[in-house]
């Protein structure tokens, strides 16, 4: 694959910072378009960075003036109002349009597994994933009508160091090393995959400026699909706590107690999900995921750990536990 010019927009996420990297060790001309730099996630080192808001589009028009790319990559587009303002703009000027989707766009509850790109999506429980699915329709639309040079790119649950992923965040682990309860959906058993973002950023940045890409929906995941109770249980671990205390509160419970956890637990995490990514490797030969989940936590709690500012306690969530858990107690009493 040749170099190309790329433009991000967006590009200091938790994806996105990694596919940056990733792009300028492939040698690409990388631009990152965003409202202003990081300080957890910098842009690196020889990438041109645009300022420009994309909640007002004469500002992006302004930071791109007349300039054309060889791939265009929008990591903050959630709505079809944003990427048809991506249509509008771009139309003759990129030879691939990449738009960032969501693995949670899939049929929930899930109908078969393993997952493939090919399975239907359907979300009832969360507007963010239903808004995902209006999107892909616009631009599948648009590459069948006018031959726009969209590919669609479905990640799933994608982590860095900064991003404990699970409910709550950090105050999981901090009541873990209290000695305290902490809770997980369900019972424990429904399996979830996790993927590191360098994992993801190295199947990705492969598909950028791939011709057979145009037209073409991937999903990037690891292989490793692990049940919840383990994916705790091991981030315990990495905290240096052998046996954290783990309470089960059914999913649906815990949306009508907490609404705001609702729909990304009953809309995604709440099922079992497995991914079939023969696709993305037969696109971007050679690659798999290597970062296993064990890994990534002690990554994650090594970077918080490091500074104790990082490592906040919201009291929100404590507040949440704590109804969660008094519920739990007085179902079991």
């Amino acid at each position: 694959m040749s170099a190309s010019t790329v433009l991000f927009i967006g590009g200091t996420g938790i994806i996105s910072s990694a596919a940056a990297v990733r792009a300028l060790e492939l040698g690409h001309e990388l631009t990152v378009l965003n409202r202003g730099s990081s300080s957890t996630r910098p842009v690196p080192d020889g990438v041109e960075v645009l300022t420009g808001d994309v909640s007002d589009p004469a500002s992006v028009r302004r930071a791109i003036g007349d300039r054309s790319f060889d791939v265009v990559v929008d990591f903050v587009a959630f709505t079809p109002d944003q990427v048809q303002a991506d249509i509008d703009l771009f139309t003759g000027r990129t030879g691939q349009y990449v738009f960032i989707s969501s693995a949670s766009a899939y049929q929930k509850p899930v109908a078969a597994l393993p997952i493939r790109e090919s399975s239907p999506l359907r979300n009832p429980f969360w507007q963010y994933s239903r808004d995902k699915i209006a999107c892909e329709d616009l631009l599948v639309a648009a590459y069948r009508d006018h031959g726009f040079p969209a590919t669609i790119v479905r990640p799933s649950h994608t982590y860095d160091r900064t991003a404990l992923p699970v409910t709550g965040g950090w105050t999981v682990v901090d009541r873990m090393r209290r000695g305290l309860e902490v809770v997980v959906h369900g019972d424990g058993t429904s399996l979830w995959t996790l993927t590191h973002h360098a994992d993801f950023a190295r199947a990705f940045v492969g598909l950028l400026g791939l011709p057979a890409a145009v037209g073409d929906v991937f999903h990037i995941t690891s292989d490793e699909a692990l049940p919840w109770d383990q994916i705790y249980t091991t981030l315990a671990a990495a905290a240096g706590v052998d046996e954290p205390r783990l309470v089960h509160v059914a999913s649906e419970s815990v949306a009508v107690v907490e609404p705001e956890w609702g729909p990304g637990l009953l809309g995604d995490k709440a099922h079992s999900v497995v991914f079939d990514n023969a696709k993305v490797k037969a696109f971007v030969p050679g690659w798999h995921a290597t970062t296993s989940w064990a890994a990534g936590a002690r990554e994650i709690v090594d970077w918080y750990d490091a500074d104790a500012s990082r490592r906040e306690v919201d009291p929100a969530a404590e507040r949440a536990f704590d109804r969660l858990l008094a519920g739990a107690r007085a179902f079991r009493a």
